[in-house]
């Protein structure tokens, strides 16, 4: 996780080194949905079990990712997005929003 000193200047900037893989996108997209379990995602999102591992490890070390670990046999962990990824919603929305205007204008 970057500190704050170490983020970019631009705000653009900051969000898009935050979110801006393609991988993030949809590892997001997905659980602003509802909470996952990680074979979930893999099913839903074309990307191998260590890619997403990595993101999502990245993603809850920005604190845009919860992870909860349930105390079960075998054990069951489950990803959310924190309080602070679900300001990410409207974003994603805008960004859904124009790939649509896009796709039918041209």
């Amino acid at each position: 996780m970057l500190t704050r000193e170490e983020l970019p200047d631009c705000p653009v900037a900051t969000t898009v080194q935050l979110i801006g893989n393609k991988w993030k996108l949809l590892i997001i997209r997905n659980l602003l949905t509802s909470p996952q379990r990680f074979t979930e995602m893999l099913k839903t999102i074309p990307i191998s079990q260590k890619v997403l591992t990595d993101n999502l490890r990245a993603l809850e070390e920005d604190g845009l990712v919860e992870r909860e670990v349930f105390a079960e046999v075998p054990p069951r962990v489950v990803y959310s997005l924190s309080p602070l990824g679900m300001t990410l919603k409207p974003i994603l929305d805008e960004m859904r929003d124009w790939g649509l205007a896009y796709k039918t204008n041209n």
